[in-house]
């Protein structure tokens, strides 16, 4: 009994001597809010020209050419101007269209640049009914379902959307050539949509946000009900539920888009404005705070000679117009929008200065990218 006391006794005394638990961390200091950037380098009728003769030079440059289609026997191997008439230039398939639609944008903002011409002839030559009834009869052919799904889709309707903006004759002449191709591939999200069960969230080429914004943008601005009333639901069933959002993780190594910011930039399209600024905090609330550091800060280029590391100048261009669009998506007074419109600017103003680096890897399809920045205006 006395043996048992004794236990206890000591227990209770040892008990009585721990250290209190420590007390709780402060709540880290909420950060200064970022001054209001200033705005934006105007695309001005000098930079436009410089934009469209790097473009001119590669929508008729067939090679260097990386082909992405199957094979289906040895008839198919063809030279790449025999496969894709109109989008044989500019290294692949979806960069031959994005710059086709780059030189339609800077065909309507500046009808009177010394390049008009040189515009004109080239689409005439690469856009022409024939051409375009073999780029869509090629989807029609076996081993043709992932082709350039949904980023080269994108681009098309992108294109289209772009032509029907315009009142010129040959402008209207290239929409009505582009349209077999448009209707394949409105028809191919019809059939695709329903049947992807999961988004792909990834910063190149197969990211589904990236496509549905813009597949989105085109049946708006063409009326297209049904196609609109997919691509709505469809967001909502992949992203709507999205919380807390890793982006930390990014960038991956040959990101052009940023999975984060494709996603947001896609549901400020979807979501009402006040459904939408609830969606965001909740999808990356660290933005409150400018975080996470790693998505706000300019991604670093090493080698613009290779084609995977030049990724990265398009992703500080993506990121740009991304953060913008956002930004002017959510309220006045959301300090996201400050951080957002501040590492925009950043982003931008470096990015541009990479367009034209010398190298055929990313100058096959930059300037499309700086040219979407500093054209497409940000929601009001």
């Amino acid at each position: 009994m006395l043996k048992s006391a004794l236990v206890v006794l000591c227990v209770a005394l040892l008990a009585g001597c721990q250290a209190p638990p420590p007390a709780p961390a402060p709540a880290p200091a909420t950060p200064p809010l970022p001054p209001a950037p200033p705005a934006l380098p105007s695309l001005t009728a000098e930079s436009a020209s410089n934009f469209v003769r790097i473009t001119l030079r590669c929508v008729a440059k067939a090679y260097p050419s990386q082909p992405g289609y199957v094979l289906n026997s040895a008839a198919d191997v063809q030279l790449p101007n025999v496969v894709h008439p109109a989008f044989y230039g500019c290294y692949d398939w979806h960069s031959s269209v994005h710059g086709h639609w780059m030189l339609a944008r800077i065909l309507r903002l500046f009808p009177d640049l010394p390049e008009a011409k040189a515009i004109v002839a080239a689409l005439d030559r690469n856009l022409t009914a024939k051409n375009l009834a073999v780029e869509a009869a090629y989807f029609t052919k076996p081993g043709t379902a992932a082709f350039e799904r949904m980023y080269g889709w994108a681009w098309v309707l992108k294109l289209a959307e772009e032509l029907l903006r315009s009142t010129s004759a040959d402008v209207k002449r290239w929409a009505q050539h582009l349209q077999p191709l448009t209707d394949v591939l409105v028809a191919r999200h019809r059939d695709f949509l329903p049947k992807q069960t999961y988004p792909i969230r990834t910063g190149v080429h197969p990211n589904t946000a990236f496509a549905l914004g813009f597949a989105l943008d085109y049946a708006r601005a063409v009326g297209d009900a049904p196609l609109q009333e997919l691509v709505v639901a469809r967001s909502r069933d992949y992203f709507l539920g999205d919380t807390d959002y890793p982006a930390t993780l990014e960038p991956n190594g040959s990101d052009f888009l940023s999975p984060a910011l494709a996603e947001a930039d896609l549901m400020r399209r979807v979501l009402p404005p006040a459904e939408y600024a609830r969606w965001f905090d909740a999808y990356l609330p660290a933005m409150q705070h400018g975080q996470p550091a790693n998505l706000m800060t300019i991604a670093v280029v090493t080698d613009r000679s290779d084609p995977q590391l030049g990724h990265l100048d398009g992703l500080n261009l993506s990121r740009a117009w991304a953060m913008r669009h956002i930004a002017a998506a959510l309220p006045a007074d959301s300090r996201a929008r400050a951080f957002l419109a501040a590492a925009a600017h950043t982003h931008a103003v470096d990015a541009l200065q990479h367009v034209a680096t010398g190298h055929y890897e990313g100058e096959h399809w930059l300037a499309s990218f700086a040219v979407f920045l500093l054209t497409e205006t940000p929601p009001a």
